[in-house]
């Protein structure tokens, strides 16, 4: 069997999209609080210039980002992020750009910071999928490949991405705002696949997607995921025992294959559910089932919700 982009597959299973909302320039001392966020959203932001210290006031602990550093928080996490002098922040001044983000600037001569904040929409009920497979901080480095980097490298593909992203955030040129939420929505991507090249990928999918032994059984679950998979013909595919393979996928993912082909079946399944026409013993066939019973009974624990309330919920959406 062919190996399918397995990255792609899942974004075309759950669609994200993406939204600049603030652009901020601080001398320090300065300091942003973020509260916690909707379900469906991830807040990200992205440092072109400058340092800045993110801290979660839930665990205490503080990271340093420095220019060329992205941050996403999958779990939609409250935070802060100041310039870690502890001097009383100075106050800002914001006014309304003419391409629909926020300018946030402050009079301190301080150390300079140039930040964007935006968010990452996730349409429900897939925003489970994220918290579940995501940490709940994610940060990646873009590095451009003409400095000493890989320039093929997906760190080298968001340093270009993250120029663009400045440039366009620093004129005032017809079309702006589209193309930064247009480049918000790659920055998603290379973001997963940046971290998932990563020597240190976080635990859970990344980690998972890093481990190229594991490829062939991640991609024939996304690429055919009604076929009726079990752990003896996932191990073949990837050329080990059922053991080994049991073992590797516990380790890299902390969830079993069989779990995460239920999540993938589930979460297509949801997508089905909003097409016009389409039943629920449809649906159920579509993504392996042969029992509607047993269709509805997992997708209510997965879900959180019945077929039908998913129905209804994407009606209201719309």
């Amino acid at each position: 069997m062919s190996q399918v982009d397995w990255l792609s597959r899942l974004l075309q299973i759950i669609t994200v999209t993406g939204k600049l909302e603030v652009h901020c320039t601080y001398g320090a001392p300065w300091r942003v609080a973020w509260p916690q966020s909707a379900a469906h959203e991830i807040p990200y932001h992205v440092v072109l210039n400058g340092r800045a210290i993110i801290e979660d006031p839930d665990t205490k602990t503080n990271k340093e980002l420095v220019a060329g550093d992205i941050v996403l928080l999958p779990h939609g996490s409250a935070h802060v992020l100041h310039d870690g002098s502890g001097h009383p922040p100075s106050a800002t001044h914001n006014r309304q750009g003419s391409a629909g983000w926020r300018l946030s600037e402050n009079d301190s001569p301080g150390e300079h910071l140039d930040m964007l904040c935006g968010r990452f929409f996730i349409e429900p009920p897939h925003d489970r999928l994220v918290r579940d497979y995501l940490p709940a901080t994610l940060i990646v480095r873009a590095i451009d490949g003409h400095r000493g980097g890989d320039i093929k490298s997906a760190s080298n593909h968001l340093a270009n991405l993250v120029g663009l992203m400045r440039v366009e955030s620093a004129s005032d040129k017809p079309g702006g705002c589209a193309i930064l939420n247009s480049l918000t929505s790659a920055l998603f991507t290379l973001a997963l696949r940046a971290a998932s090249e990563s020597d240190q990928a976080p635990s859970g999918l990344l980690t998972l997607a890093g481990h190229s032994r594991l490829t062939p059984a991640i991609s024939a679950m996304f690429a055919s995921p009604a076929r009726p998979w079990n752990l003896p013909d996932l191990a073949d595919l990837c050329n080990m025992s059922r053991a080994t393979f049991v073992r590797h996928f516990q380790d890299k993912l902390g969830r079993s294959a069989i779990e995460l082909l239920t999540e993938i079946r589930m979460s297509m399944a949801a997508n089905e559910l909003k097409k016009p026409g389409m039943t629920t013993e449809a649906v159920a066939d579509a993504v392996g089932y042969r029992s509607v019973a047993a269709f509805r009974r997992v997708f209510t624990e997965k879900m959180g919700m019945t077929p039908g309330q998913c129905r209804r919920l994407s009606h209201e959406v719309k």
